[in-house]
């Protein structure tokens, strides 16, 4: 993920597209559909990125409803928050994927 924010080069040689911070910026969260899922993704939100908008969340269950997404708009500052966020989302062990 790293790479891919500070704008490394990828296999080839070729530049990914460079991120301009601030921005507004969608992060995707994947995990199992439990009762605490909701509410402790949004508190590391809240803390990475204070103040988001909770009115453009927009949440899914999975065909099966055993998974939860939610797609969560933040204005990213630079790198080390959008790494921070990732790092914290994932070490719940209630988070499957980020993306």
């Amino acid at each position: 993920m790293a790479e891919l924010i500070t704008g490394a080069q990828g296999e080839g040689g070729e530049e990914p597209p460079k991120i301009e911070f601030p921005c507004d910026y969608p992060v995707k969260v994947l995990g199992r559909n439990v009762t605490e899922f909701r509410p402790l993704v949004l508190e590391i939100f809240e803390r990475h990125a204070p103040g988001f908008d909770q009115e453009t969340i927009t949440v899914r269950d999975s065909r099966k409803g055993n998974f939860l997404s939610m797609t969560i708009i933040i204005t990213a500052t630079g790198p080390e928050q959008l790494e921070a966020l990732h790092q914290d989302l994932r070490a719940t062990g209630l988070v499957q994927m980020v993306l």
